[in-house]
């Protein structure tokens, strides 16, 4: 037989079983194509880990005369997939049993079975298309040497529970519309393999046609309540069933006790041939009461199925918790936890001490088994739909696991909203902070906080990983957009971002429906990393080493927490970077690992009471194994571990060195503690669901018009020679540039998924829209290219600069510079060539535009607005007036960096601080009106007014003179005390502030 198979012949069928039904020849029939095209393609961590594919001739061949072979060397993850079309139906395979393929083994010496390599197989289920579909996976192992059937039939595959990029459809693998296949390769050593004759065999088995299914999972009642557990079938296809269904039910084996807590229950429930799919029945379970205070406790209904696919799981009657102190909420937080601390065990403290990934649940009954504090959902870790509602659902669905535990301790669950409810399509996206810090205003900052805390909580989130406090201090730092700027005085002015999220400092207004837990991160030093310092991968400055005097730590890195924690923050988040102090001979240390910095300085001498949460997997970059990478980081003050996905072994690791005495109990109680007194804060005892009242408000006009403010108030004109702008209605405009008409370009990373995509990834208007609303009846025309004629335009609009990046990937020497892409180059060259033109700068740091600064009539630093175009056309059609500054220098080449107001040695293209504006007229009488500014400026700060919005009105004024004295001439003369004055002015200091701009007026 084996002779015949390989001379070409595939596995005959047996003689009641229908033909095989081929999926891949791998003839060349499908070519090796991405998506949303059919066709075959590799992915991977890294473009290393993706394997080399080939279509090769092969005499052995099982079928046909090629095979599909490949080589691989992967560090991280990769692999291969067949995805079907997106505009093609998916295929039903409803009528085979399972699924096979010949794979050529690479072992050359005998090994018992299962102890090979370990490939991982999956199928696409369901979903809109291949992209979109839920992940059912097995495995087989490499455990032979040449050709081998390996034969896997559709009862073998589980859901995918560790990541799933859809979050999960309905969990029910229907067979009917599936988008392909993909191959998971094995990592750790180089290897070759060879796939070949992939079809569908033998006749589907009539039990996987229908599953029985609970409407939940966990049935929480109070003592002497009734549950309902609703059972219900349901087909593949939706069809009714082919042949009965029987489901036998009994109560037991729970910590409840039969005839003392419930009464006991058991019977059976059928479903006839011919049943409509989604038909349900009821059984009761009624629990007694007995009045005594206790903890919950469980009764699970075994269920027992005949004709179809049982549960993945028993469901769970959980008789409430009640009559315990902690469940008083007139009682003072403080004793609330108390007394639930003193109940629980070091496996449940354990818990409360852990936040995974959602994704990395093995089942969702972990989050009880393993008594889970916290989840999270990572960039782009989202629901299918990706709607406020679903989100609301899908954490609810998380939540109610958490009710089968003894004291219902409810979760606190996670998310990035680092610029709005960005994981979120349609939700309101702000500008990144770099363009808060721009726009200069404490106010707008409290309100597009408010804003993104209110979509937040209404999707039933009461966390938000934000913001970020970093001080970027060098902007080839692939995050330096989520700085509010380089001067630790901006940044902590901004920081009213807390309270439009938080509300009052002390927390009281936490439990509200628009309040949401803040997360100061990260701490400390994240935006001082040296270039090139970075041992992460292919990073080159994020996570690297921040080498500083004792001084500057003070000044301009720990001052930013230093205010947070005045204003109430609930959580600081360390960075993954190392802190090397100069003086001090320890060289670097992680922050993760920085017992001074986190025990020290922030909970003792700062006086921080709430939390510290690590962030993703950053305690595994701690020198040392892994029981020491725990021991570390939590003696060093980390309260909660965002694991995130290996939450078995951390909470295993926790409880034997606490058990060892390397951790002590103390420690453990000191980090539940302040982590069960945020939950109290934030109500979550009470009401751990959503409160999905404010759901029609997300995305919601309203919102739309804090972040359209914030968005024109953040744009920041560097020059207007010849008063280009604002534009006017009646003039005729010729648009061009990468970024005039990109939504995900203009949001920027951290936009629906981690990194950001190009593209209408959400709901929102471009800046060419928002142009062509502001003038409806105006000529605007778009040559993206600026291919277009450009003939008979009265000016020229060129929006230009970053694709989406985050993190370290966005670093500088990572693939990413700070130049313009050639075809931007190009539409600059050719606009500003033939009219008068405005060139807008759309980016997360500054670009490297000094080369064509003289040909450009305007340039405007536009940043990364958001989802509100509308707001940058407000100010080029003069709607509202530029009034933003620059939160960063702007440098004259990328020799210069890093470069930062205070420097001894400072001579920018533009320096911190610099804005022109079209408010108005420049106030005449040069130094002599400066001289009564500087009067008026030293009335207001001894009146103790130096903060306050009239000196900023007033320093403002005098800026406008020297900016218009120095024009386009900026020398190192006039640039130094310019950006010092805007420094001082943040501190409070508007008489020096003035100072400093008399001298710059001097030097112009």
């Amino acid at each position: 037989m084996l002779g015949s198979l390989i001379a070409g012949a595939l596995p005959s069928a047996a003689a009641d079983e229908p033909a095989p039904v081929p999926v891949d020849r791998f003839e060349g029939e499908v070519p090796f194509a991405n998506p949303p095209a059919e066709g075959i393609f590799t992915w991977g961590s890294d473009a290393d880990d993706q394997p080399k594919l080939e279509f090769k001739e092969r005499a052995d061949a099982p079928e046909g005369s090629k095979v599909l072979q490949g080589s691989y060397d992967i560090s991280g993850w990769g692999g291969l997939s067949h995805e079907y079309a997106v505009d093609q139906a998916p295929r039903d395979w409803t009528a085979s049993k399972g699924i096979r393929f010949w794979w050529y083994g690479q072992n050359t010496a005998p090994l018992p079975p299962g102890s090979g390599k370990r490939i991982n197989f999956e199928i696409k289920d369901g979903g809109a298309n291949g992209g979109a579909s839920e992940l059912w996976t097995t495995s087989f192992t490499d455990d032979w040497e040449g050709w081998h059937l390996v034969e896997i039939p559709f009862s073998d595959f589980v859901y995918r529970a560790d990541y799933q990029p859809v979050g999960g459809i309905d969990q029910v693998l229907g067979l009917n519309e599936m988008w392909g296949w993909a191959l998971t390769l094995p990592t750790g050593a180089p290897g070759t393999f060879a796939v070949d004759g992939m079809e569908l065999y033998g006749k589907a088995d009539p039990a996987l046609k229908a599953k029985v299914l609970t409407d939940a999972a966990v049935y929480p009642v109070d003592e002497g309540g009734t549950a309902q557990v609703k059972i219900s079938v349901a087909t593949t296809g939706s069809v009714p069933t082919e042949e009965p269904v029987t489901v036998e039910y009994r109560t037991g084996g729970g910590s409840a006790e039969a005839g003392a807590d419930y009464e006991p229950v058991t019977g059976s429930v059928t479903f006839p041939a011919g049943t409509a799919s989604g038909e349900s029945r009821t059984v009761a379970v009624r629990t007694d009461k007995d009045g005594s205070a206790e903890s919950a406790e469980t009764v699970p209904l075994q269920l027992t199925v005949t004709g179809a696919k049982a549960p993945a799981e028993t469901p769970q009657v959980v008789v409430n918790a009640h009559g315990l102190p902690y469940q008083n909420a007139r009682l003072p937080v403080k004793k609330r936890v108390a007394d639930l601390l003193s109940r629980m065990s070091l496996a449940e403290k354990a818990g409360q001490m852990t936040q995974a990934e959602r994704n990395a649940l093995k089942s969702q009954g972990d989050i009880a088994s393993y008594d889970l504090g916290s989840l999270l959902s990572g960039g782009g870790s989202v629901p299918t739909p990706n709607t406020p509602e679903a989100w609301a659902k899908m954490v609810d669905t998380y939540q109610l696991r958490a009710q089968a535990t003894r004291y219902q301790i409810p979760l606190i669950y996670g998310v990035d909203a680092v610029h709005g409810h960005n994981n979120v399509i349609g939700s309101t996206i702000m500008p990144h902070n770099i363009g808060i810090g721009a726009g200069r205003d404490p106010r707008i900052a409290e309100r597009t906080g408010a804003v993104t805390a209110k979509e937040v909580r209404a999707t039933g989130i009461p966390w938000d990983f934000a913001p970020c406090l970093c001080v970027t201090r060098d902007e080839r730092w692939g995050r330096s957009y989520e700085a509010f700027g380089e001067d630790p005085a901006l940044v902590t002015a901004m920081e009213t971002v807390i309270q439009g999220m938080q509300g009052a400092r002390n927390g009281k207004d936490l439990d509200r429906s628009d309040k949401v837990l803040t997360s100061a991160k990260h701490f400390v030093g994240d935006g001082g990393t040296g270039f090139g310092s970075s041992s992460t991968g292919s990073y080159t400055i994020d996570q690297g080493i921040t080498k500083v005097t004792r001084e500057e730590l003070e000044a301009v890195h720990l001052a930013p927490f230093a205010e947070a924690v005045k204003r109430g923050a609930g959580t600081v988040m360390p960075s993954y970077s190392s802190l090397d102090i100069i003086g001090d001979d320890a060289g670097p240390v992680k922050m993760h690992a920085h017992a001074e910095m986190i025990n020290g300085v922030l909970k003792d001498r700062m006086g921080f009471d709430g939390f510290v949460i690590s962030d993703w997997q950053a305690i595994d970059q701690i020198p040392g194994d892994y029981p020491s990478d725990v021991r570390t980081s939590v003696n060093a003050g980390l309260d909660m571990i965002m694991v995130p996905t290996n939450y078995q072994e951390f909470t295993r690791t926790l409880k034997d060195e606490v058990t060892a005495g390397r951790i002590s109990e103390a420690r453990v109680d000191d980090a539940v503690s302040r982590i069960l007194t945020q939950k109290f804060k934030l109500g979550l005892f009470e009401k751990p669901y959503a409160d999905t009242g404010n759901l029609d408000e997300v995305g919601s006009a309203e919102h739309r018009a804090v972040a359209r403010e914030a968005v024109a108030k953040s744009q920041v004109l560097l020059k207007n020679d010849g008063a280009v702008l604002p534009l006017k209605k009646s003039q005729k405009v010729y648009v061009a540039g990468s970024n005039a008409d990109d939504l995900g370009n203009q949001a920027g990373g951290w936009t629906i998924s981690w990194q950001g995509s190009s593209g209408e990834i959400t709901t929102g208007t471009t800046i060419l829209e928002g142009m062509k609303r502001a003038a409806p009846d105006a000529t605007i025309d778009y040559s993206k290219d600026a291919s277009a004629a450009t003939d008979g335009y009265d000016v020229g609009v060129v929006v230009v600069g970053e694709t989406p990046y985050a993190e370290g990937i966005g670093d500088v020497g990572n693939g990413h510079d700070l130049e313009l892409t050639a075809a931007d180059k190009a539409a600059v060259d050719k606009v500003c060539a033939a009219m008068k033109c405005a060139v807008l700068v759309v980016s997360g740091r500054p670009q490297l535009i000094g080369d064509r600064l003289e040909g450009i009539d305007a340039l405007v630093a536009s940043w990364l607005p958001g989802t509100e175009g509308d707001g940058v056309a407000d100010v080029l059609y003069g709607t509202r007036p530029f009034t933003g500054q620059l939160p960063v220098t702007w440098p004259k080449s990328e020799a210069q960096l890093p470069i930062n107001v205070g420097d001894a040695a400072y001579d920018p293209l533009f320096p911190y601080g610099w804005g022109l504006t079209t408010s108005g007229r420049t106030p005449a009488g040069g130094e002599l009106t400066l001289r009564a500014v500087a009067v008026a400026a030293k009335v207001l700060q001894a009146t103790g007014r130096g903060r306050s919005e009239q000196a900023r009105e007033l320093v403002g004024t005098a800026r406008l003179i020297v900016q218009q004295k120095i024009g386009g001439h900026i020398t190192e003369a006039s640039a130094k005390p310019f950006a010092e004055a805007d420094h001082l002015l943040l501190t409070g200091d508007p008489a020096g502030a003035v100072a400093k701009l008399t001298a710059a007026y001097r030097a112009g």
